[in-house]
């Protein structure tokens, strides 16, 4: 396989708390996939490495096999399948494929959805490999413009809050599917990511999943002013 930088980041991996990307035999990097790696410092590793001769579990034992229940949490820590964070990243993979179909039947806001597509992505890898979420502009709007675009849209768009409609169009439709993934997804965060005195830990992926429903919402409400 011919790996495109966009691959590399795709498949980069959590070894023992460092980011790590495995090639395989045969597998090969494109110039910008490779100048990626020596960027960010990203130690490239054979594939035979990838293999894990031993597992470790949270309650701090260790097993030479994967059980059937069980799944990766980051690295070579196993948990079970009905783990917050594994249920977390199930959430976001329905969002992701709700996305899609919306990209699909949207195609005026192709755009748009593709950004908050790779937000969705890479919040699962900066929770697989334990980074912080970078602060960066979503459809062109900051945090603070995404809240008051959200909050106030007859002011911004000259369209007051709705509650949906089979009358609206496929595209609000649509859009409010996405929505409502993006918002069960930022459930399963809350539940995955609040520590048992009830204080967040992972305050950024909760912020970003939060600025995924309500752009979803900004979407919605153009839709609704262009039908």
């Amino acid at each position: 396989m011919l790996y495109t930088e966009q691959n590399v980041k795709d498949n980069i991996r959590n070894r023992e708390g460092k980011r790590v990307f495995f090639l395989g035999k045969g597998d090969t990097l494109t110039p910008g996939a490779r100048d990626y790696l020596s960027r960010e410092r990203i130690p490239i590793l054979s594939g035979e490495e990838a293999r894990i001769e031993t597992y470790r579990l949270l309650s701090g034992g260790t097993i030479s096999q994967k059980p059937e229940h069980m799944t990766h949490l980051h690295g070579d820590v196993l948990v079970e399948k009905t783990h917050p964070r594994i249920a977390f990243r199930g959430a976001m993979d329905a969002l992701e494929a709700e996305l899609m179909l919306c990209q699909l039947n949207c195609g005026e806001f192709r755009r748009e959805l593709g950004e908050i597509l790779a937000l969705a992505r890479r919040l699962i890898s900066c929770d697989v490999l334990n980074e912080p979420v970078p602060e960066e502009k979503l459809c062109g709007l900051t945090q603070a413009q995404i809240r008051s675009h959200s909050h106030f849209p007859q002011e911004h768009y000259g369209q007051p809050h709705f509650m949906p409609e089979y009358t609206d169009g496929l595209a609000v439709l649509w859009l409010n599917r996405a929505r409502c993934a993006a918002r069960g997804a930022e459930l399963a965060a809350v539940h995955a990511f609040i520590d048992r005195e009830g204080q967040p830990f992972r305050e950024d992926i909760l912020k970003a999943m939060n600025r995924m429903s309500s752009m979803l919402y900004i979407l919605m409400i153009r839709a609704k002013k262009e039908a």
